[in-house]
């Protein structure tokens, strides 16, 4: 065979010189024995450093237990001064035994050890570490320093305090860089297993940071501080600058499929998404034409399916094999990903598969099932390992192309239905797929038949759940739709499965059930999920499409706590809790008995204008129980979420089309808006005053205008005025049409605009009382004024049920508005919010769980 590989260049390299490490380029391995048959060639681009997930992963942790010692120095002083306290009383027994003056070991520590470290370094010719061990020390220091000076100019006294110590008196911020620095450039210098001068520097470092503790040189949390941060930044570095790979390339990864029994005459990567980059700096940095990879279709599909590194491998013996290659670097990403998953997902089994060998078995136990069971997979021949690397090396499926580059043409029902059946084959085993994508369903031909392949079982199940099933057949049939439309799509499915497996997967036709490649074609396509739903009730009437609660949360409600956590964090540091509490103290209590009543009678009038809304006949003491019900859904929703959400829910539940059910609540939403500004505009000019009662200068009339002149003039931009028009027009199309219905009907509009008036003027009166119980007095247009932006801000921002920002704002503008003492104001603004909204929670609890009960949930 020919040294010369058919692309790319060739390069003669000694197997025992290049043993244990990765040679820069494709190779050709002499191993010995007749040069004619044992010359290989490798055609490769090796990654010679890579960021490792895991020191990012390390940086994280690390600077989140800087905050939690913050926090337990801040909030727990006693704590942390009774352990150091305890920790000092060894101090007289310490100095009667300690013989080492404690200067020598601070010298030790702040020279001797750095020294040692960047000698031995620059005697192993390692530069590039030496340079970023002290790029990390200077970070260390400089983040240490920057600390250092925000808690004493910036930070409260009482955290300050915590990380202090006694010197002539006198508390000092101990935060000792020397600390940080060291920490950090050990951190890079490398593991202590492979350094001398690192291991005995880590020992020295904790005897000498425990000495200085035990006679309070250091405070506790403010050494720990100071270790953790030159963590953040060893990590931080290491990250950004990548580690020497421990990936096998070359002759190592030769030797590996050796010892899995075969013996290669070929070995070629397959081109994927890091190789043109990594061929690119390889051939920067030998002044070189960069390596052109390639590689089947099949084997490219797997590349991209799997995220590993995938080769064509040809044996001496004549035979085309493709070898996949598990990184142990790549590891930590896929473990936090399935951990995140199934944690955020119902129905997702928790899974710790984090080290290269549990992902090793794996995959090879998801392939061993399902070819056990029949399905046409490529055989698993066998594992083996090699440097941070593991092989598994499995059978070429002859000439298939992935599904994603068939033409339209060939794609026909046989082979749909073929599909099909390969996946009904692993269903009857009990084994699932869970990531069926285009990538991974490849089609052969032979003598014009059909014939598929499902690979890449690597994320699958034995012994699967049933919602693990019914999470495949709806993968696939929204795979097959993308393709051939969802008639088809589904005419193959019922061709081939039971109609209750069909029918199963009408709620889980979500986004959210699909992999992650598919969703990015639904994003071009985003009526193919909307057709399946009607195809499916067009061919089993009695299917339910309601789509199923599968996400136990979302990045949304991870931002809503939060945001959440930040705003009552804010209230509580910034508000006079004791002036606050004086207030409500000295608070008429029949005032507040008044405000109550009226925030509980809005409950009434909002299920008026949903009634007068509604297309079908609903009770008003039912349609209360839902408005009611949503008070307490408020916990876990932004405000104006939870009712519009039950409305919706309600109308469904009572026989209305999704879409008609939509069009409702989207205009009782709009209407209670339209009402809200009509009744200001009315207040304002029923206000009866020679003097406007609102600080309305001429600079803020200028700023008003300058705001409309830039709003209208936005308008004639064509993108700003089609973002517009594409944010506005939907709401306006699915609401024309119930408000042309309403407008017919005088007696339905009455009731709609007296519902949404009373219910606002219910908020205001509500939040007039809570001034009068604390005897405080504005007139009625700066109290709604008040109440407007208060409902406003809790409209924008996401926090359940507008917590904190309601408050923010409301105390905010009434402080602005009417020249109200901020402190009042606040307390105004807890007792409105706690009798309008905290004290309903419990009905709202009650109202959700009568009507789960009689299902109208």
């Amino acid at each position: 065979m020919s040294s010369t590989p058919p692309s790319g260049r060739a390069a003669a390299v000694d197997a025992d010189r290049t043993r244990g490490g990765a040679p820069d380029g494709p190779t050709v391995d002499d191993h010995g024995g007749d040069p004619a048959e044992a010359r290989v060639v490798v055609e490769d681009v090796p990654t010679v450093r890579v960021h490792h997930p895991t020191d990012l992963l390390n940086a994280v942790v690390a600077a989140v237990a800087v905050v939690l010692v913050l926090a337990l120095a801040f909030y727990a002083p006693n704590t942390t001064s009774g352990v150091a306290e305890d920790v000092q009383g060894f101090a007289d027994l310490l100095r009667s035994i300690l013989f080492i003056p404690v200067q020598l070991l601070e010298v030790l520590v702040a020279l001797v050890i750095p020294l040692a470290v960047l000698a031995e370094l620059a005697i192993r010719r390692l530069g590039r570490q030496l340079l970023e061990g002290v790029t990390a020390a200077v970070v260390a220091v400089a983040l240490n320093e920057a600390l250092r000076f925000v808690i004493v100019e910036w930070a409260p006294s009482d955290l300050a305090d915590g990380l202090s110590i006694l010197v002539k008196g006198d508390l000092v911020v101990s935060l000792p860089p020397v600390f940080a620095m060291v920490v950090a450039l050990l951190t890079v210098a490398g593991p202590r297993g492979r350094r001398r001068t690192v291991d005995w520097s880590w020992n020295v470092l904790w005897i000498s940071g425990a000495v200085l503790l035990i006679i309070g040189r250091v405070s506790l949390p403010g050494l720990v501080v100071s270790l953790l941060l030159g963590r953040v930044a060893g990590m931080v570095v290491r990250y950004v600058s990548g580690v020497q790979s421990e990936r096998a390339y070359g002759t190592s990864l030769l030797d590996g499929i050796r010892r899995a029994g075969f013996e290669p005459a070929r070995l070629a990567r397959v081109a994927d998404d890091t190789t043109d980059t990594d061929a690119a700096r390889l051939a920067e940095r030998e002044g070189t034409e960069p390596v052109q990879l390639d590689g089947s279709p099949a084997s490219r599909a797997l590349t991209r399916s799997t995220g590993n590194r995938v080769y064509e491998l040809t044996t001496t013996s004549g035979d085309e094999l493709d070898v996949l290659v598990i990184d142990g670097d790549r590891q930590v990403v896929g473990g936090l990903e399935r951990l995140w998953r199934s944690i955020r997902m119902r129905g997702i089994e928790g899974r710790s598969v984090v080290s290269l060998r549990q992902a090793t078995s794996r995959a090879a136990l998801q392939a061993y099932a399902a070819r056990a069971a029949g399905v046409r997979t490529p055989q698993l021949l066998s594992i083996a390992e090699a440097e941070d690397s593991m092989l598994l090396v499995q059978e070429r499926p002859g000439r298939a192309v992935p599904l994603a580059d068939l033409p339209p043409e060939r794609i026909t029902d046989d082979l749909l239905r073929e599909i099909w059946a390969q996946l009904q084959l692993a269903h009857v085993a009990g084994v699932a797929h869970r990531a069926l994508t285009s990538d991974v369903v490849l089609v052969d031909d032979l003598i014009g038949q059909p014939v598929v392949w499902l690979v890449g079982w690597e994320k699958g199940d034995v012994a699967s759940s049933d919602l693990a099933r019914r999470m495949d057949v709806t993968q696939l049939v929204a795979l097959l739709a993308l393709r051939v439309g969802a008639t088809r799509a589904l005419e193959s499915a019922a061709a081939v499965l039971p109609e209750a497996d069909l029918a199963a997967v009408g709620p889980l036709l979500q986004t959210i059930t699909l992999p992650r490649e598919t969703r990015e074609e639904m994003r071009a396509h985003k009526q193919v999920l909307a057709d399946l739903r009607t195809e499916l009730v067009a061919r089993l009437p009695e299917a339910s499409v309601e789509p199923e609660q599968l996400v136990r949360f979302g990045a949304r409600t991870v931002l809503t706590i939060l945001l959440t956590v930040v705003a009552i964090f804010a209230i509580l540091t910034t508000i006079n809790v004791e002036q606050i509490g004086d207030a409500l103290s000295e608070s008429d209590w029949r005032w507040s008995v008044i405000a109550f009543a009226l925030g509980m009678s809005t409950l009434v009038t909002a299920a008026l204008a949903f009634v007068a809304f509604s297309p079908v006949r609903l009770p008003v003491w039912r349609a209360t129980l839902v408005q009611t019900a949503a008070t307490f859904v408020a916990l876990a929703a932004p405000a104006g979420i939870g009712p519009a959400a039950l409305n919706l829910r309600m109308l469904t539940k009572r026989g209305v089309s999704t879409t008609l059910s939509a069009a409702t609540v989207a205009l009782v939403q709009v209407s209670q808006f339209i009402v809200t500004l009509v009744l200001l505009l009315g207040l304002t000019i029923i206000s009866g005053r020679s003097e406007s009662q609102l600080p309305i200068s001429g600079a803020m009339l200028v700023a008003i205008g300058i705001v409309a002149a830039l709003v209208g003039a936005s308008l004639l931009v064509p993108p700003v005025r089609q973002w517009v028009l594409a944010k506005s027009l939907p709401t306006l199309q699915r609401t024309w049409p119930r408000l042309i219905e309403v407008l017919g009907q005088p007696w339905r509009l009455a009731l709609a605009v007296g519902g949404n008036l009373a219910m606002t003027l219910g908020y205001i009166l509500a939040f007039d009382a809570c001034l009068q119980a604390l005897n405080q007095d504005a007139s009625l247009i700066q109290v709604a004024l008040v109440y407007l932006a208060g409902n406003t801000a809790g409209a924008l921002v996401p926090t359940p049920g507008g917590m904190g920002a309601v408050e923010l704002a409301l105390a905010g503008t009434l402080t602005t508005i009417t020249g109200i003492n901020a402190g009042v104001a606040t307390s105004i603004a807890i007792l409105f919010r706690a009798l309008t909204y905290w004290l309903r929670i419990p009905f709202g609890w009650a109202a959700m769980r009568y009507l789960q009960r009689r299902g109208e949930l």
